[in-house]
């Protein structure tokens, strides 16, 4: 069941929007209200059976006059002055998804999470949408929302910037109904099903399926932290404490399509999405939730922003934030930056040294910022690792001119079934050269080696047993 693009609206006075609504069915059963907001008059966006093309779906009889609109998507001439392109979706609770240039969609936002990972999770939703007509020309468009759940309520207001990194201005005011102590502000929702960090998936000839491949923070302090993202064999959840964060975000940082080798799914144009607080956002913690999933079709990893205080009923709750849907994300920040996480057994190829219980060996490639520079002279460049439990047996480093950086290669131990937090990154005298790499590690038991069968006599050979049936 598709709109027909014909029949869009807010094509009024020369606009370059349109706007095209999502018919009720599927998953998106929960009819929401359209308006457009022309001199400051809403007018609802009336259902109608001619609005869409049904193709071979047959009704037993006719829909009802007021059945509604699932949600709606606003389309932009952004990637060729001659094309309609689709440039945000509201469908689905509080989820939208929105492109840059050259972009495919991937991850997905969220006006508002409530006890994200946990059992007794609340999805809010978006009621009730107001689309402010653009005039001649316009570069943006602001869309006001109702959002509603048994907890809460809230006004929101999105201003949508298309360009070739698309941004989008959110401002929100919420009302809570009781208290709430798991508000999740932000939230980003993505898939990572395998990469070259977590390589448990073999059945498949594409080497990697991800819509986003790691966590960047840019922390109070300034630091900036990348946490490449995993598909854990049980849901992880991951806590980083800030105070005045600048910015976090679920990026794809890996854009080489030889990586995938998806032609129809082009998960190297999948867009980054980076947020940037308006004003202080105080003391919290970014949550990450990790979900186990054995596929791609699920979306198994969210990161949030978590206030300290709980909200309080009654009590009027504001923030602002800035969200980008980027693909280069390069020059967020100057330093180094992390290209590549791999995991081994800790020892030389082809080397007959043992290897005891509970050791592994991590590599990461830096590359950017000015490590080319340093290239010059390696020995100025000292890695700086460190684990919360466990013990880093040796860490060192070895230029690596492939990617005009350093590979780094830290070998930890720990007991088996032990979580431990690793952190690394580069240094010349007392200058930070990169970001910091994060990652989680439990160690895991030694597997005893398989028996090998003994060869017998032919004679003492029998045949094997019929396969017993189900």
């Amino acid at each position: 069941m598709r709109f027909r693009p014909e029949r869009a609206l807010l094509g009024q006075n020369g606009s370059p929007f349109r706007m095209q609504m999502f018919h009720p069915g599927f998953l998106f059963n929960r009819p929401i209200t359209v308006n457009v907001v022309r001199d400051g008059v809403p007018t609802p966006v009336p259902y109608a059976a001619n609005l869409f093309d049904y193709g071979k779906v047959k009704f037993d009889k006719p829909l009802p006059v007021n059945l509604g609109f699932a949600g709606f998507r606003l389309h932009y001439l952004l990637n060729d002055p001659r094309v309609l392109d689709e440039l945000i979706a509201f469908i689905g609770a509080s989820y939208f998804r929105v492109l840059g240039r050259e972009q495919r969609y991937g991850l997905s936002a969220r006006g508002l999470a409530i006890g994200a990972g946990t059992g007794s999770e609340e999805f809010p939703a978006f009621r009730e949408f107001w689309v402010e007509q653009p005039g001649a020309g316009a570069e943006r468009i602001v869309v006001n929302a109702l959002l509603d759940s048994p907890s809460l309520t809230g006004a929101y207001r999105f201003t949508i910037y298309p360009d070739v990194d698309t941004v989008v201005e959110v401002a929100a005011s919420l009302f809570p109904r009781k208290p709430i102590e798991r508000l999740g502000l932000a939230p980003l929702t993505s898939m990572f099903f395998t990469g070259e960090n977590d390589r448990r998936f073999f059945e498949d000839y594409r080497p990697e399926l991800h819509d986003s491949d790691g966590l960047m923070i840019h922390s109070g302090s300034g630091e900036w932290l990348w946490r490449p993202l995993r598909n854990p064999k049980q849901q992880a959840v991951s806590f980083f404490g800030e105070r005045n964060m600048r910015g976090f975000g679920l990026m794809q940082r890996d854009r080489n399509f030889d990586h995938y080798q998806d032609l129809d799914l082009a998960y190297e144009r999948r867009p980054s999405y980076w947020v940037e607080p308006q004003g202080d956002w105080g003391e919290g913690v970014i949550e990450l939730i990790e979900m186990a999933t054995g596929d791609e079709s699920n979306d198994n990893v969210v990161a949030l922003w978590t206030p300290k205080a709980p909200l309080e009923p009654g009590k009027e709750f504001s923030f602002g934030y800035r969200l980008t849907a980027m693909l280069d994300s390069n020059d967020l920040h100057p330093g180094g930056r992390v290209v590549n996480t791999f995991q081994a057994v800790p020892k030389a190829l082809g080397s007959s040294e043992a290897v005891i219980e509970g050791a592994r060996r991590f590599i990461v490639d830096f590359a950017g910022g000015d490590l080319d520079y340093h290239l010059k002279q390696p020995d100025k460049v000292a890695i700086v690792p460190s684990i919360t439990r466990g013990k880093i047996d040796r860490a060192f480093l070895v230029p690596n001119p492939r990617i005009d950086g350093f590979r780094a290669f830290i070998d930890v131990t720990g007991e088996p079934g032990q979580l431990a937090e690793m952190r690394a990154f580069l240094k010349s005298g007392n200058k930070t050269l990169t970001e910091t790499w994060s990652y989680p590690w439990r160690a895991e038991a030694k597997e005893p080696p398989a028996a090998v069968p003994q060869s017998q006599p032919a004679a003492a050979q029998q045949p094997a047993p019929a396969p017993a049936k189900e």
